[in-house]
């Protein structure tokens, strides 16, 4: 960062504490300003927000795929330094052994190889309490996408109830864990299916609480990897159902996340 960079950081700073103590901003606006410049350098390539998750309930993630697995690295940790832990998804096994390589002592690393990701944090750093999901995969194919977005739950403070290989093809094996999690309060539901991605309208009809459709690039040639199944979930006739990205298991488990810690606040 050059000088004439720092220089126009420091005005900023400065001005929304000038403003504050003019009474032209609250402290809760001050506090929103001044968070918005929080951002951590990683050399030139990256710049970690890593107020997001006070300022709008969803952290900062670091996507691996397609990164120099050193800068992968440098952020991850970075971000655990300064918020107590990260997410790094579609991380590989090199963004995994440079990541154990750049930790310190007081960090341990949680590696899901299903999922792909990659939980930082510091020893005895707790995710706040949030509700409580649902992750339902309609097939075994699909429970790699299922269990990114069960994670990118967890990091957001939420209990996951998880039940795979439930899908359309053997239909009487939903019925019992769907049943278990109405009854223990889920406050939306992830389902993850790909070929022709029936079971999100499905479940939906079937349940009272809001059900996030992810579609899955799993199927074979007219599915053209997963865009039938997207549109099958876009075409439904059952209402409740919120639809995300092909593969999309992070955006899944987020948007039910983020459902949960409201419906926790009421």
């Amino acid at each position: 960062m050059g000088a004439k960079s720092r220089k126009e950081l420091i005005t900023d700073v400065e001005g929304v504490l000038n403003a504050l103590l003019a009474g032209k901003l609250t402290v809760g606006q001050a506090k929103r300003k001044l968070a918005a410049l929080n951002i951590k350098r990683i050399g030139d390539l990256a710049r970690l927000d890593v107020e997001r998750i006070h300022r709008v309930g969803i952290p900062e993630v670091v996507l691996a795929e397609g990164k120099n697995p050193e800068t992968v690295a440098k952020a991850a940790v970075a971000l655990a330094s300064t918020s107590g832990y990260s997410l790094v998804t579609r991380a590989s096994k090199e963004h995994l052994k440079l990541i154990q390589k750049e930790l310190r002592k007081d960090f341990e690393v949680e590696h899901n190889s299903k999922a792909r990701t990659v939980v930082v944090r510091k020893k005895g750093h707790r995710f706040p309490t949030r509700g409580k999901i649902g992750v339902l995969a309609a097939g075994t194919a699909d429970v790699p996408v299922a269990e990114e977005a069960a994670v990118s739950a967890e990091v957001m403070g939420c209990e996951v109830l998880k039940a795979y290989d439930v899908g359309v093809a053997g239909i009487h094996r939903l019925f019992e864990p769907l049943k278990h999690m109405v009854e223990q309060g889920v406050a939306a539901i992830v389902v993850v299916a790909g070929m022709e991605g029936t079971l999100p309208s499905l479940v939906s009809s079937l349940v009272d609480v809001p059900v996030i459709g992810v579609p899955t690039s799993i199927g074979y040639g007219v599915g053209l990897k997963g865009i039938g199944a997207l549109m099958t979930m876009l075409q439904t006739c059952s209402p409740k159902i919120a639809v995300v990205n092909i593969d999309n298991g992070f955006g899944g488990g987020v948007f039910a996340a983020s459902i949960a810690k409201q419906s926790k606040k009421k």
